[in-house]
């Protein structure tokens, strides 16, 4: 790899797009990189270290907000990893809870498609527990 790495050629090291590194170095997560005297964004290996580091963080689900505090947080190499154990406890809650929201779903989802008796729709045990007048409707996960 050369020492210093086009927007296009960023991206594809760090398994992003375009729009998203611009998106990134917008709202600040990635430092705007030096320009060349074509004016092109030249980018070195600190950037795509960051980027990669961003792009795992959202592949795990953590939002912005968590990975701009994480970013942070790494930046400051002699603190304590309290405040980072925080983070990723917090937003573990966060996913065990939707799992917990996803798996009454599906409880409910499979319920449905066991009613199914295979005949005409006005029999349907699926499109019953879907009306209104039936009072079985599936619950709306957390949140929505």
């Amino acid at each position: 790899m050369s020492d210093v790495l086009s927007i296009g050629e960023l991206g594809r090291a760090a398994g992003a797009k375009v729009e998203t590194v611009r998106y990134y170095e917008r709202i600040g997560l990635l430092a705007p990189p030096r320009r060349t005297a074509g004016n092109y964004r030249a980018y070195d290996r600190s950037h795509l270290n960051r980027l990669s580091f961003i792009r795992r963080s959202r592949d795990l689900g953590f939002s912005l907000d968590q990975v701009r505090a994480l970013l942070d947080l790494a930046d400051q190499r002699d603190r304590p990893c309290a405040a980072v154990d925080e983070i990723a406890r917090a937003h573990l809650a966060e996913v065990e809870r939707k799992i917990a929201d996803l798996t009454a779903l599906r409880d409910e989802l499979e319920g449905m498609v066991h009613q199914c008796r295979h005949g005409a729709v006005r029999d349907c045990g699926i499109i019953e527990a879907l009306s209104p007048e039936s009072g079985r409707q599936a619950p709306l996960p957390h949140g929505a």
